[in-house]
């Protein structure tokens, strides 16, 4: 039998004094708060959670004794391949089982007398680790504490993906922290207080919110760093000044802290701070900083409540933001809700009492796309018996139309009903950030035409609907600025970018419903027309180029006058992608420039080029 041992460096963050001093995130304090509910209600010696990596079953949260060697995870794979698997595993007295020795008394290592382990399952069915029992004494578990065992190793396993998730998103939010756009995403997705500081002249400036997270109206606080570092917890002010210093000299990626704050009334909040120096000098040296803070207070006084008593099991349903509930489906159809904690006052508007009526009063809230689809999962869910997981929107009377989240797992009862027990939480605020980065990904910033990518993938569509309908047609049109550079050059990139935002504004403005058009990088634009042949196209660039010599660009008190170069062309099916058609418009946009400019070319040896003179 393999038994993995703890190091003292994989002990010391669990070890129960808590001693190691290091910072607890959301997802491992509901784990300790789950292990000292299961050490406290099962009256065993130890309670704590493995889970599995790279490097194999590590303990993840524990409360109690700290065991010499890391029992066996009994519950998880391998499974019996002939039945299903029951993923409680319960030994009374591990003396008695050969798993642990059996009966020999010559070990060196002496294994805790009882053991019992349920597995903790993702919502894949991947075997994520283990909820593990552990004390000195033999012990036995009865079918009810076998499944609150069970229902306490689901709530591990869900706080563990909602964790996952969290951590997920804020990556990817990560990612778009650069100069402005930070600020845009953050005030726009997180409803958390912002700030920004500039490190060379030393002050820093605050949001609205992040003053009212501390209590300080508008006008109440200032912008110097030496009064921001005096409202920091004497005890934390060198390891925050340490940590920011570290990401100014570029031994981080980022910054990120857990502090504590004075608030107005003289009270400390603790904060999760993350910032990102966005400009450097030339020489390195951090200049601007910028970032988000958000109140963690109540996280932190729920780990500490969780300690006092078992009882805290329904307040901690009740305080987690979302509704824990217990749906039940009986063989005739009728479905109602045993039990849900008080978050459905924020999830759905209603009370426990009214759910527990009957499942109609939730029904009716479902947003009417999603009705179907709602009722179709649950359904797959109870035939199959397998997870249920969907996202789906509400129209509640206060809250408007938001995004939900639901997460259960059924079993059937011996009536032939089927009882879920799961979670349900708002993710409006994500499916927002979702929807804005789906914005960001398609659409070009300057512009706000789709960018090269997004236009690529909407041509080779429009190419695939020439193929399927035969005798359809599309035209291709590339545009290039005249004399771009020049422009740059002499008036700077300010105004380049205003010509090209403005060049923008005037191709939008010829285009009908059903166009494609797009920037393509650099002055460099284009255009897909369906339905649209060779002579409706050079009718089309011409209006453009009349467009573009009669509207010239506004730059400060100057009128500079712009010109543009147009090459066309036809989309053909025996086209392999679009973008043979568009190389075919790019080389007559070429010969256009080749041959002076503001003029309009048509791609091939046979066919004249066309020159628009403005007046």
């Amino acid at each position: 039998m393999l038994a993995s041992t703890i190091s003292d460096e994989d002990a010391g963050p669990y070890s129960p004094t808590g001693a190691s001093g290091l910072a607890i995130t959301p997802a491992d304090m509901e784990c300790r708060a789950l292990t000292r509910i299961a050490r406290f209600h099962f009256g065993v010696a130890t309670a704590m959670v493995t889970l599995l990596d790279a490097r194999g079953q590590r303990i993840h949260a524990i409360d109690g004794s700290l065991p010499h060697m890391l029992p066996p995870d009994l519950s998880g794979p391998p499974f019996q391949a002939s039945a299903k698997p029951d993923r409680t595993v319960v030994v009374p007295d591990t003396w008695d089982d050969e798993r642990f020795g059996g009966k020999a008394r010559d070990l060196a290592v002496r294994w805790p007398r009882f053991y019992a382990s349920c597995g903790v399952t993702g919502a894949d069915g991947r075997h994520l680790g283990a909820l593990c029992l552990l004390d000195d004494l033999p012990h036995s578990l009865d079918d009810a504490q076998r499944e609150f065992l069970r229902e306490l190793a689901g709530m591990v396993a869900h706080g563990l993906e909602r964790a996952h998730a969290i951590a997920t998103l804020r990556n990817r939010v990560e990612e778009l922290e650069t100069g402005g756009e930070l600020m845009t995403l953050a005030l726009a997705g997180s409803g958390t207080g912002i700030w920004d500081r500039n490190v060379v002249t030393g002050t820093i400036d605050y949001s609205p919110a992040w003053k009212a997270m501390l209590g300080y109206e508008g006008h109440e606080l200032s912008n110097r760093m030496e009064d921001a570092y005096l409202r920091l917890h004497p005890d934390d002010r060198a390891y925050v000044h340490a940590t920011m210093q570290s990401h100014f000299e570029n031994r981080t990626d980022s910054y990120v802290v857990e502090h504590r704050i004075r608030c107005k009334d003289g009270s400390y909040k603790w904060i999760c701070s993350r910032g990102k120096v966005v400009e450097r000098g030339s020489n390195g040296h951090a200049m601007r900083m910028v970032g988000t803070s958000t109140d963690i207070t109540a996280l932190r006084e729920m780990a500490a409540q969780l300690q006092q008593s078992i009882e805290m099991v329904t307040n901690l349903t009740d305080e987690v933001p979302g509704m824990v509930f217990q749906y039940r489906r009986m063989p005739d159809g009728l479905a109602f809700f045993p039990y849900t904690s008080e978050g459905i006052r924020d999830i759905y508007e209603l009370t426990p009492q009214q759910a527990a009526t009957g499942a109609a009063t939730i029904d009716a809230l479902i947003d009417a796309r999603d009705l179907a689809a709602y009722r179709e999962s649950l359904e797959e869910s109870a035939a199959s018996l397998l997870p249920w997981h969907l996202e789906y929107r509400v129209r509640l009377p206060r809250q408007g139309l938001r995004w939900r989240q639901g997460d259960a797992r059924p079993r059937r009862l011996d009536d032939g009903s089927t009882l879920w027990h799961g979670f349900i939480t708002d993710v409006t605020d994500r499916k927002h950030i979702e929807a804005e980065l789906q914005e960001l990904a398609t659409i070009d910033f300057l512009t706000q035409l789709p960018n090269r990518r997004h236009f690529m993938m909407q041509s080779e569509a429009e190419l695939a609907r020439i193929r399927r309908a035969g005798g359809r047609v599309a035209a291709v049109l590339m545009f290039d600025l005249d004399h771009f550079k020049a422009l740059n050059d002499r008036w700077g990139h300010a105004a380049g970018d205003s010509a090209l935002s403005h060049f923008a504004a005037l191709l939008r403005a010829e285009v009908r419903a059903g166009d494609i058009v797009g920037r393509l990088g650099g002055e460099e634009f284009a255009m897909v027309l369906p339905n649209t042949d060779t002579d409706a196209a050079i009718a089309l660039a011409g209006r453009v180029q009349h467009r573009t010599a009669r509207t010239p660009l506004q730059h400060g008190d100057e009128h500079l006058a712009l010109t543009v170069s147009i090459g066309i062309d036809i989309m053909r099916v025996t086209d392999i992608g679009a973008y043979q058609s568009l190389s075919r418009g790019d080389k007559a946009l070429y010969r256009a420039k080749e041959r002076g400019r503001n003029r309009i070319e048509i791609y091939g040896d046979q066919c004249g080029s066309i020159s628009i003179k403005q007046s």
